[in-house]
């Protein structure tokens, strides 16, 4: 599940046009989210690899990200009706090596880029996506979540710890919750089409978050496919535990075994729901 921006994978219906955040509020984000993660660089190793993703090093890892918001930039600032190959996008490889001033400056010129053209957009603005809501807005909360799982995936590699705002967080779970549905839909994955039948459920519960965010989460594989909601109610099987770490094992960048989280009821249904909904 390295590559969770998912180019290239079609143009069916995702989730819904509604900014869940603002549009302003993710702008920001992909700023911060990008501050964080060069704060997350410093001073560590970047030949090492990366767990979470084992077929990268770290400064692989960075610049598939950096890369990752220079190719959505690249879609938002020519306003783009169809995909934008790799290739045609400045820089998109970043440094030729692991120089940490190098990689540092690129990731830094990466995050003025975006936000001076998301700052040119709105969030209706028309731009081709992978998906359905074909919007700056849709880029805008996608990149949000890719730079922070990402971010995720660099701080366990160089041992540090990691915490996202709880909002932030909250929405991350949605919206990967939106892209298993439309994988599902559009039959993007043989996987996926295991998610459904018998009525099975899956409830997320972040122990930490306060009533208003209401950050837990009933997931049913129903016969028609995967449907959830936000609610507290009785599943199968509970995943609880702080909200960032609900987030980690739910996107599988930590282990169920980990100790910071909790597993209640059926442990086979929570591993075969992780086993199938990895994709890109």
């Amino acid at each position: 599940m390295a590559e969770t921006w998912l180019t290239g994978w079609g143009t069916a219906t995702y989730g819904s046009a509604m900014t869940r955040l603002g549009y302003d509020r993710y702008r920001e984000e992909v700023a911060r989210q990008l501050g964080l993660f060069r704060e997350t660089l410093t001073g560590a190793d970047l030949t090492v690899t990366v767990p979470t993703c084992p077929e990268w090093t770290l400064g692989r890892l960075a610049r598939h990200t950096g890369g990752a918001v220079r190719w959505v930039e690249a879609h938002v600032r020519t306003r783009a009706d169809k995909h934008v190959p790799e290739s045609d996008v400045p820089d998109f490889e970043g440094p030729g090596d692991d120089d940490p001033a190098g990689l540092d400056a690129w990731l830094a010129e990466t995050a003025e880029r975006m936000d001076a053209t998301l700052r040119g957009a709105s969030g209706e603005t028309a731009v081709w996506t992978w998906a359905g809501e074909q919007t700056a807005g849709f880029w805008a909360r996608r990149m949000t979540h890719e730079v922070a799982v990402h971010r995720a995936d660099a701080a366990i590699a160089a041992g540090v710890e990691y915490e996202v705002a709880p909002e932030v967080a909250a929405d991350a779970i949605d919206e990967w919750l939106e892209i298993v549905q439309y994988v599902q839909r559009t039959n993007l994955a043989d996987n996926a089409a295991e998610l459904r039948g018998g009525g099975r459920s899956i409830h997320l519960h972040a122990m930490d978050a306060g009533a208003a965010l209401n950050a837990e989460w009933v997931v049913e594989l129903a016969e028609e496919g995967v449907v959830w909601r936000r609610g507290h109610e009785k599943a199968d099987v509970a995943l609880r535990g702080p909200l960032t770490e609900v987030l980690l094992a739910f996107y599988r960048r930590r282990g169920l075994d980990s100790g910071r989280v909790e597993v209640l009821g059926d442990r086979e249904l929570l591993d075969f729901w992780l086993e199938r909904a990895s994709f890109g």
